[in-house]
């Protein structure tokens, strides 16, 4: 698996998290070798279901003449 950040070589690890309000301690993830990015199940379905920018609201410039 490639690093989608750097494009660098991803392993797979086993991570502890103490703070899960699941119960569970440890996942499954990956980790970039090069520039450390951890990916697992959870953040690729956050990553995927990312809402749409507003874009029709305008911002008022102040000009200063």
């Amino acid at each position: 698996m490639d690093c989608q950040r750097c494009h660098g070589k991803m392993v797979e690890e086993e991570f502890s998290d103490l703070k899960d309000d699941s119960g569970s301690l440890n996942f499954r993830g990956w980790r970039c070798l090069l520039c450390g990015e951890i990916v697992d199940s959870v953040i690729l379905s956050n990553r995927s279901h990312r809402p749409t920018p507003i874009v029709s609201r305008n911002r008022k410039i102040m000009a200063y003449h």
